[in-house]
């Protein structure tokens, strides 16, 4: 059995901490306030800051970074942390965008991360659509991320990414069978299109988890920004609806502290 340390750093920014490893999801450091633009004329103001700063955060051995072009994934302080992390694991076009080495992935593809004394980790690229139907020329592209490793007793570790319910994303679950799940929602919308959502909302969540019952749920990305149309109020009024069996599954990382999960 592996155990893990899960520490929400804020928004999508997790470390996790296993078998000798650290890994960073979606670097986000920046203090609140600011006001950054994701295109065609839609913007998120900050609203809460990291619970833990980027300087008091332990050396790092891999970014795994769903995207690079919002600055609600990939901020100026986050982009500051890459150079000194052992590996970056994005998209294909966000590795050729960025100015430092990059391992890029479009969905289906596999990297390893391997190291002496630790197990080796297979992250396998999962599909995301960050937004309605033919929307992604214009949103760009997203990943998600599924780590397997040896010793984990319920099935691999899956990083959603910033996504929509989809058809590609119930299929690559379906075949993944995850055993925990760090769960991208918030419901993202924006005053200039309306109902429209580019993340997923509780009953997305639920109607995913329901298919693939993963062992441990674990919601991140839903507080923090303006942007965000789901709060954990709201989530966890839809989970109340939800089967006792499905809903019990769901856990909120406490902000900045280390949570121990097993994986």
């Amino acid at each position: 059995m592996t155990k893990a340390r899960f520490t929400h750093i804020g928004g999508p920014t997790v470390l996790i901490e296993f078998g000798g490893w650290r890994l960073l999801t979606d670097p986000t450091f920046d203090p609140p306030g600011r006001t950054y633009s994701f295109g065609w004329g839609t913007s998120s103001r900050k609203l809460t800051g990291p619970a833990v700063a980027a300087a008091d955060l332990p050396a790092v051995d891999a970014v795994l970074l769903s995207h690079v072009h919002h600055g609600d994934n990939l901020d100026d302080a986050g982009r500051a942390l890459l150079p000194a992390a052992g590996a970056i694991v994005t998209t294909s076009s966000g590795a050729r965008a960025l100015p430092y080495p990059a391992r890029g992935l479009r969905a289906g593809q596999t990297t390893r991360l391997e190291a002496p004394g630790r197990p080796p980790i297979d992250i396998t690229a999962t599909p995301c659509r960050h937004g309605p139907p033919l929307s992604g020329p214009i949103v760009g592209e997203v990943i998600g991320f599924a780590l397997t490793w040896p010793g984990q007793e319920h099935g691999p570790l899956w990083i959603t990414g910033d996504t929509v319910y989809h058809r590609a994303l119930r299929r690559a679950a379906a075949e993944i069978r995850p055993g925990t799940v760090l769960l991208h929602l918030g419901g993202v919308g924006f005053p200039l299109t309306g109902p429209l959502r580019y993340t997923m909302t509780a009953r997305q969540a639920v109607r995913l988890c329901a298919a693939i019952t993963p062992h441990t749920v674990l919601p991140v990305h839903y507080e923090g920004w303006q942007h965000f149309r789901q709060s954990r109020e709201g989530v966890e009024r839809d989970l109340r609806r939800a089967p006792k069996q499905l809903s019990s599954r769901f856990h909120w990382l406490p902000r900045g502290s280390a949570e121990p999960v097993e994986l």
